[in-house]
C-alpha cells in the first residue's frame, strides 16, 4: 500500500513540475539586441513584472520610449516594437546606436535613481 500511495505521490509531484516550467519561462525574458552580432557579452536576463513592481513602475512608456523631434512623447509606448525597430547598430544623427540606446535606458536610470545594477556584469552574467 506504501509503494502505491508514493507512486502517485511522485507522479502527481511530476505532473505538477511539468505544468508548472513553462509557466515560470515565460516570465523571464533574454534581452538579446538582434541586430549585434558582434556582442561581446551575454544577453541580460531581464524579469519583467518583478523588476516593474520592485522599481514601481506603472506605465510602460517609462521604458518603452517614442521620441519625436528629439522630445520624448509622455503618452505614447513602443512596447509592441524591437529597440532595433527605431535604434540602427550605430548612432544615427541625433538617435543612440542600439547598444548606447540599451545602456542609456537601463544603466541611465539605474545611475539616476542610484539604485539597480550599473556595472557590466550584474547585467551581463554568464
Amino acid at each position: 500500500m506504501k509503494n502505491g500511495t508514493l507512486s502517485v505521490c511522485i507522479i502527481v509531484l511530476m505532473i505538477g513540475i511539468l505544468i508548472e516550467s513553462p509557466r515560470a519561462q515565460e516570465e523571464i525574458d533574454l534581452l538579446e539586441a538582434s541586430g549585434l552580432e558582434d556582442n561581446q557579452r551575454s544577453g541580460v536576463i531581464f524579469l519583467h513584472d518583478e523588476h516593474n513592481e520592485a522599481a514601481e513602475i506603472d506605465e510602460c512608456n517609462e521604458c518603452h520610449h517614442v521620441y519625436e523631434d528629439g522630445q520624448k512623447l509622455e503618452d505614447e509606448s513602443s512596447e509592441d516594437l524591437q529597440c532595433a525597430d527605431c535604434h540602427e547598430k550605430t548612432s544615427v544623427g541625433g538617435v543612440p546606436g542600439l547598444r548606447e540606446a540599451f545602456h542609456l535606458n537601463c544603466k541611465g536610470c539605474h545611475m539616476q535613481v542610484r539604485k539597480g545594477p550599473v556595472m557590466c556584469g550584474q547585467c551581463h552574467e554568464r
